[in-house]
């Protein structure tokens, strides 16, 4: 192989990466990655997820609170793969396209009590922004309410922005705090592949802690494991690409007049009522 070869091949693959940083940077990604998080929703609630809940962070996230003891509402415990896909999906496209860079965020205490008001809201409504476009794909037209109620937060919130406010810049961060949530995401997948009972079982086959799962309700029905973590990697990995993402589109519409982002919430919602309909 002569020089030139060896030079070729680093050259072809930035073309290939550059043809990918476009196609997803395009209105024809953010539609595709939309498009196949409504395919895969559905496909999880078939195999075995809660109704209309074939994605739902919120909920995803209170069944990991309750697997972890952190409240003890039986029926919602389970450590779902799907969270723990996200969250490893996105730092495996981070890698390959060079864009893993820790950094930390300003006004740390604010952002916590924000993300915990969005959380109570979320689950008030029984679920996130993305349940909502499934819940109104499968024709419960509750989810108007709850996405006219996610629009006018919205609106508020852009109204602050246009007045200045801020959290601040971010700051870059030492690698290793990138390696953080990762390394929590494998403890939890051994944790959900191992379920180990620390103390024993309950009279009601449950575990005595101090990892719990649900043995009824919605904490105990769930596609397989290996189903679950592959959709989350695969929408993991789209999201970080094409930064999908829900409240953001909104916001762009409302701030900028910019339809790229809610396109691909679009495509969600359609393609989502199409495979319902397939699916039964």
């Amino acid at each position: 192989m002569s020089p030139g070869d060896r030079d070729q091949h680093p050259r072809e693959r930035r073309g290939q990466v550059s043809a990918l940083n476009r196609f997803f940077a395009s209105r024809w990604g953010i539609i595709a990655a939309g498009a196949v998080i409504g395919v895969l929703a559905p496909i999880l609630q078939k195999l075995g997820n809660p109704t209309n809940m074939g994605i739902c962070v919120a909920c995803f996230e209170r069944d990991i609170a309750g697997a972890l003891g952190l409240h003890r509402a039986a029926v919602v415990q389970y450590i779902r793969p799907e969270i723990i896909g996200f969250v490893l999906g996105a730092l495996i496209a981070a890698l390959i396209f060079g864009e893993f860079r820790p950094r930390t965020g300003s006004a740390p205490i604010i952002r916590f009590l924000l993300g915990m008001f969005a959380m109570i809201g979320a689950l008030v409504f029984l679920g996130c922004p993305w349940r909502a476009l499934l819940r109104l794909a499968g024709g419960d037209l509750n989810a108007i309410l709850g996405l006219l109620g996610l629009i006018v937060g919205i609106a508020i919130g852009v109204g602050f922005l246009k007045n200045g406010y801020n959290l601040g810049r971010s700051h870059r961060a030492k690698p290793v705090v990138g390696w953080i949530m990762p390394a929590i995401m494998v403890l939890f997948l051994l944790l959900v592949i191992f379920q180990p009972a620390f103390y024993g079982f309950n009279e009601d086959g449950s575990r005595a802690g101090p990892i719990f799962f649900s043995v009824k309700g919605p904490g105990s029905m769930h596609a397989p494991l290996l189903v679950s973590l592959l959709v989350g990697l695969v929408i993991g990995f789209l999201a970080q690409r094409t930064r999908f993402c829900t409240m953001g589109s909104i916001r762009d519409v409302i701030l900028m007049g910019d339809t790229h982002l809610i396109s691909g919430m679009t495509a969600l919602l359609l393609v989502a009522f199409i495979v319902n309909l397939i699916l039964g």
